[in-house]
């Protein structure tokens, strides 16, 4: 048998074994995995999975589905509770640019995968690489699948505040990594706008801020006529 990377052999990252992830998964018993192939290898791993389904009227089918993996990630809103401003990125992602982002520099939260590190450490190395921050007490928010049709990736989502006196650092990304990153500075309130406008199109950012909106309403004291 041929040798096959990513397998057999270790791929262009070290990894072997990349076709047995899903293959002894057992807590669905109307889902019996039968197949797990390997599609790409080149930097994250693209499957194709074939497995038996159940469905609710109790016949079985073969289907197959294709996941990306990519690891899991972790991102953070920060927000200066003085000003009342967060602190974002902007940059370039190809892949909004050619699904008709008008020139594909979007503003997001900071975030990075996992790679290693749990999560509240890995978002403060993307913070400090990213923004320059050094991040103080961070308050976890929610867990999400964010493509849960085709990616497996898990985001953990994070908020904190910070201040001027906080950033430590350019940041600016990692340039060995090809980043080139710009910290945005936006009024919480305009950036509540820019999500109804469109500037702010990105999934995670657009839930943290409306959260932080939310949760800025919540822990407002109540007025003397109780609104």
């Amino acid at each position: 048998m041929t040798n096959r990377s990513g397998i057999d052999i270790p791929d262009a990252r070290g990894r072997t074994g990349l076709d047995r992830t899903g293959r002894d998964l057992t807590g669905n018993p109307d889902v019996v995995i039968r197949d797990v192939e390997l599609l790409a290898t080149a930097w994250h791993v693209l499957r194709r999975t074939t497995y038996d389904y159940r469905g609710r009227d109790g016949q079985w089918s073969r289907q197959q589905r294709e996941t990306y993996d990519r690891g899991d990630g972790a991102t953070v809103l920060l927000h200066d509770p003085a000003r009342d401003t967060v602190l974002l990125t902007r940059q370039f992602r190809f892949p909004v640019y050619v699904n008709g982002h008008p020139d594909g520099m979007f503003v997001e939260t900071a975030a990075g995968l996992l790679d290693g590190d749990d999560p509240a450490a890995a978002i403060r190395r993307e913070a400090s690489e990213e923004l320059g921050v050094a991040i103080g007490e961070l308050e976890p928010v929610f867990s999400v699948w964010m493509s849960p049709g085709s990616v497996t990736e898990k985001v953990h989502c994070f908020a904190a505040t910070y201040s001027p006196a906080q950033r430590v650092g350019d940041g600016g990304g990692l340039v060995e990594d090809g980043e080139d990153i710009e910290a945005v500075e936006i009024p919480l309130a305009d950036a509540l706008k820019m999500i109804e406008t469109g500037e702010i199109a990105d999934a995670k950012t657009i839930m943290l801020i409306q959260w932080k909106a939310l949760d800025t309403h919540r822990r407002r004291p109540l007025d003397v006529t109780g609104r």
